[in-house]
């Protein structure tokens, strides 16, 4: 990520806001780092509480200029819009239930967005977002990081070129610790179905693992077998989901994800099964991606070591034999919509390894998988069509 294609094409760095992610939050400090790590952007304005006071004592604190520290979003949007030096680029990490409204707006003002995950909370609202992306001509980033890591982009680049044949089975898992107590997390809004969406669960992680799966394998899922619901007691909102899936190629896949397993951290894990080997990764080992052909010895993939392919590679920013990890894969989506955003504000065509970043067509995927994922189950995990 060393070639700053962004000063190439526009002599400067895109010109962001951001919405959302203020004092207490991990994902806003991640967003605002992320977009800093390869100097593609800078930070010209912000609201990051619903609570004006809050926003502007916030917006002070993170060196942005008292004036372009705004009590809401909605009026970001609207002033920033209409300043000849204004941002040109909309970053939002608000409550899962405003993600459609600002981005809308924000898309209507002809701004770029990079939006957390899930795109929205309904399957309506991802089609009629999705719609005006396409309508606007305008890049739109849903950041699913995961997708990020050199190693993931390494697994999607063998995939596509055939190492592994044709693809037979998928399997992803992501297991979290952080709900097995009973009684309410850290953020309330996340359990208000109206605010964190029908499913807690499938919204946090759920849509995280069915997009690296679909990212790696360049598959769809076409149907699943579904039981989602609760295993702690006494608890109302979703901290379990589990599947079977039948993939737009005729593969088989299995998806089970938790926030409620004790002890556990951070388990994504990955299985990709082809008629000619295997790949694995897991989220917690970034580094290391494990090959198993058919017929021959184990490899294993690191990134800049042997066999690294072009998508990966740009991906890495240091030497073989050093880690790299969350923020830097965070930091990739940021650099990749980067260079796409510049591409199309200097009338150039963007590099095609910059391409791979998941945009509204993944988000109205990951919601129709919500939508059929929730309809399964409650028809007693009957096989249910995305």
């Amino acid at each position: 990520m060393s070639d700053n294609t962004v000063f190439k094409r526009l002599g400067r760095r895109l010109r962001l806001a951001v919405i959302g992610g203020g004092p207490g939050s991990f994902i806003g400090g991640m967003h605002r780092q992320a977009a800093r790590l390869d100097d593609r952007f800078e930070l010209v304005a912000a609201a990051l509480s619903s609570d004006p006071e809050r926003s502007r004592s916030a917006g002070i604190d993170i060196g942005i200029a008292p004036e372009r520290c705004y009590p809401s979003g909605r009026i970001l949007i609207e002033v920033e819009s209409r300043r000849v030096d204004g941002a040109e680029v909309v970053a939002i990490m608000t409550p899962n239930d405003s993600h459609f409204e600002f981005a809308m707006q924000a898309l209507g003002r002809g701004l770029d967005v990079i939006c957390d995950k899930p795109m929205t909370n309904t399957l309506e609202e991802a089609l009629a977002l999705h719609q005006r992306v396409q309508d606007s001509g305008l890049v739109f980033c849903l950041t699913h990081n995961y997708t990020g890591y050199p190693m993931v982009r390494q697994a999607r680049a063998m995939v596509a070129e055939g190492q592994l044949g044709d693809i037979r089975l998928a399997q992803v898992e992501y297991v979290q610790g952080g709900r097995a107590k009973a009684g309410p997390g850290r953020r309330a809004w996340k359990e208000d179905p109206a605010r964190g969406g029908p499913s807690l669960v499938l919204a946090d992680i759920g849509t995280h693992a069915h997009n690296l799966l679909r990212f790696m394998t360049g598959l769809e899922v076409d149907q699943v077998a579904a039981e989602v619901g609760s295993i702690v007691p006494d608890r109302v909102t979703h901290d379990f989901a589990g599947a079977m899936l039948r993939l737009s190629n005729g593969a088989r896949g299995s998806f089970w994800v938790t926030q409620a397993a004790a002890g556990v951290e951070n388990g994504l894990r990955i299985r990709i099964s082809g008629s000619l080997g295997s790949l694995e990764w897991l989220q917690e080992h970034p580094q290391v991606l494990q090959f198993k052909p058919l017929d021959a010895p184990a490899q294993v993939r690191t990134p800049n070591g042997p066999g690294t392919l072009p998508l990966a590679a740009r991906a890495s920013r240091i030497v073989a034999g050093h880690p790299e990890g969350f923020h830097e894969a965070f930091a990739n989506l940021y650099s990749d919509a980067a260079d796409a955003i510049a591409a199309r504000r200097s009338g150039q065509a963007a590099d095609p390894l910059s391409l791979h970043f998941p945009n509204a067509a993944d988000g109205l995927q990951g919601l129709r998988f919500v939508t059929a994922a929730l309809a399964s189950s409650q028809h007693q995990g009957a096989w249910t069509p995305l």
